[in-house]
C-alpha cells in the first residue's frame, strides 16, 4: 500500500460463507428472535440521524453502554472495545458495528484485533459464524502494510433499525421467536480512514448483523447476516 493509497473497502463477508451456512443463518435471523420487549424497543428507540457514536482513534470504538450496564474487562485485545453488557439488540448492534469499523494498526496487532472481535461472539456454536466476522480483518500482509503507513479508522453510526424482512417474519410467525433470540439489526454510518503524511478518506458503511439477546442475558454477536430487505 502506497502512502497515498485509497481507503480500503473491507470485502463483503457473505461471499466467504458456505451456501448452507448462509441459508441457515438467514433462516434463523428471519424467523426467530424477538420478544415483545424487543419489538417495543424498536418502536421506541429507533435511532435518528442526529444520534451518532464517535469512535476514538486512540481508544478504539466508543460502544454505547446502558445506564445500568457495565463493560466487560478486556484481555490482550489491544484497543478493540470490549463488548458492552446490554440487553437491547439495537443498541448492541450499533456498538458492534462501530467496533467492526474501527481499528488502529499502530496500537493493535492483527491477532489482538481478532481476539477483541471474538470476545463479542456468542458461545452457542449452533448459531455462531465467526468466519463472517473474521473476514472483516485484512490478511496479515495487508495489515503489516497498513501498520507501516500508521493507518487507523474511526466510525460514526447514523441509524439503526430492524430490517423489513425481519419484521415481516416476526409478524407472520411470532411463535417462532423463542428458540434462538437472534435479531437482525441493520446499521448505517460512516468510516473514516487516515494514515501518515496526512492521507485519508471516508466512506458510507452499512451492515446487517445477527445479534443474540436471550432474556436476562447480555447480548452477543452471531454473524454478519446475508443481505436482507432494508
Amino acid at each position: 500500500m502506497g502512502k497515498r493509497s485509497r481507503p480500503r473497502r473491507v470485502p463483503a463477508a457473505t461471499a466467504h460463507w458456505p451456501t448452507g451456512r448462509r441459508v441457515a443463518v438467514l433462516a434463523a435471523v428471519l424467523v426467530v428472535l424477538v420478544t415483545g420487549a424487543g419489538l417495543a424497543a424498536y418502536v421506541t428507540t429507533r435511532d435518528s440521524g442526529e444520534n451518532t457514536v464517535p469512535a476514538s482513534p486512540s481508544a478504539g470504538a466508543s460502544a454505547p453502554v446502558a445506564k445500568t450496564g457495565t463493560t466487560a474487562p478486556a484481555t490482550d485485545t489491544g484497543t478493540v472495545s470490549p463488548p458492552p453488557r446490554l440487553s437491547d439488540p439495537l443498541t448492541y448492534g450499533r456498538a458492534a458495528a462501530v467496533m467492526l469499523w474501527t481499528y488502529d494498526t499502530q496500537t493493535t496487532t492483527r491477532d489482538q484485533q481478532l481476539a477483541g472481535m471474538h470476545a463479542w461472539m456468542t458461545t452457542e456454536t449452533k448459531y455462531t459464524d465467526w468466519a463472517s466476522i473474521k473476514a472483516q480483518v485484512p490478511d496479515p500482509l495487508l495489515w503489516s502494510r497498513m501498520r507501516d503507513n500508521a493507518q487507523y479508522a474511526t466510525a460514526t453510526v447514523t441509524e439503526t433499525h430492524f430490517p423489513s424482512a425481519f419484521k415481516q417474519a416476526l409478524a407472520e410467525d411470532p411463535a417462532a421467536l423463542t428458540e434462538a433470540y437472534i435479531y437482525a439489526v441493520t446499521v448505517t454510518g460512516k468510516q473514516s480512514i487516515a494514515w501518515k503524511d496526512s492521507g485519508g478518506g471516508a466512506e458510507d458503511r452499512s451492515v446487517t448483523l445477527a445479534v443474540q439477546c436471550r432474556p436476562n442475558t447480555d447480548c452477543t454477536l452471531v454473524a454478519i447476516a446475508p443481505n436482507t430487505a432494508p
